[in-house]
């Protein structure tokens, strides 16, 4: 079935319910779709970051289509996009930009960086130094970069997705804390099943080019006024007191875990009600309950906590600490 045709900027209602919008963003999946087999979470993950202006981490063994993802989503968005490829020798300034000094005017001028778009595909994150890493910091939190004392705003919407490969692997840096926290998620991108693999050769055998996503068939199918209309109606989205009080319950709960030595923070438990309610207004209702807490629990907590190095012997993962935090934390009727 192929996609719904993409809504013209001028139908799109930026202060009503956001039916349009929605549209679009289905639309904008179903793109996605046609690049990459399966991985409906991680596509979901990436359309939540989008309406929640937060930044999105992938994670997973080399050729699992992590960057092929986050390219259909750039080909599938009106949007100016950039890609960084994180190596050892990468300098912060390759990232944010530079002062060059002009022999004609005997002045300096400020020379961008790739950061300076709307969606940065920071490619292999954690094959650069933390130093290169932190370089993104400013960026992600403030949406500006900070040149010579000078602040310069970045466009928006801005958004950062990286991808890395497991810390164990070869030739990788870990993120420090400060990075990981400003990811809004952190999407596990598993190998496919057999079915979903049989579908990625049969593709290939059919002619899909990865590095041309225009031949198979990608369009930009949604755009700034799509997304702001969208923000607009999650903003309106309702939580009760009782959905606020279960997602502040969760967070606290794995502050007092016997396997962690550093819990969710109060910045995780607000990341946790942001998402819930991206979800539920992509699941088109107008208020969240718990099962959108549920799922998006896992992402976007996962890597805000910290195991304990006598747990993480005994093979406990933050994700079996969560999901033991969800049973035993009472739901709210």
């Amino acid at each position: 079935m192929s996609a719904p045709p993409p809504v013209p900027a001028e139908t799109t209602d930026p202060l009503g319910n956001g039916d349009t919008a929605r549209a679009s963003l289905d639309a904008l999946r179903s793109e996605i779709a046609k690049a990459v087999v399966g991985q409906d979470p991680a596509v979901t993950g990436l359309v939540v970051a989008l309406l929640c202006r937060g930044h999105v981490l992938l994670e997973g063994v080399p050729g699992v289509a992590k960057t092929l993802l986050v390219r259909a989503l750039a080909a599938s968005l009106e949007l100016d996009t950039k890609r960084v490829q994180f190596t050892p020798d990468l300098m912060p300034s390759d990232v944010t930009g530079s002062l060059v000094y002009d022999a004609r005017t005997a002045e300096f001028s400020f020379q961008p960086g790739p950061v300076f778009t709307n969606l940065l595909l920071a490619d292999e994150i954690n094959r650069t130094p933390p130093k290169t890493q932190s370089s993104l910091l400013e960026a992600m939190e403030e949406r500006q970069v900070t040149v010579d004392g000078t602040p310069r705003q970045l466009p928006d919407p801005f958004l950062v997705a990286a991808t890395q490969n497991p810390v164990e692997y070869e030739g990788t840096y870990p993120l420090p804390e400060a990075q990981l926290d400003r990811f809004l998620l952190k999407l596990t991108v598993p190998l496919p099943s057999r079915e979903e693999e049989i579908n990625v050769l049969t593709r290939h055998s059919e002619g899909f080019n990865p590095r041309d996503l225009r031949s198979a068939g990608i369009r930009p199918v949604a755009g700034p006024s799509d997304l702001e209309a969208a923000r607009h109606a999650v903003a309106r989205t309702k939580v009760s007191p009782e959905i606020a009080g279960y997602v502040v319950d969760i967070c606290r709960a794995t502050r007092e875990s016997p396997s962690l030595s550093l819990g969710v923070s109060p910045r995780g438990a607000t990341a946790l009600l942001s998402t819930a309610r991206a979800w539920a207004w992509l699941t088109g209702r107008d208020y969240v309950i718990p099962d959108d807490v549920k799922a998006l629990a896992l992402p976007t907590l996962r890597h805000r906590i910290q195991l304990r190095p006598e747990a993480e012997m005994e093979g406990v993962t933050p994700d079996s600490v969560i999901t033991a935090v969800l049973a035993h934390v009472p739901v709210p009727r």
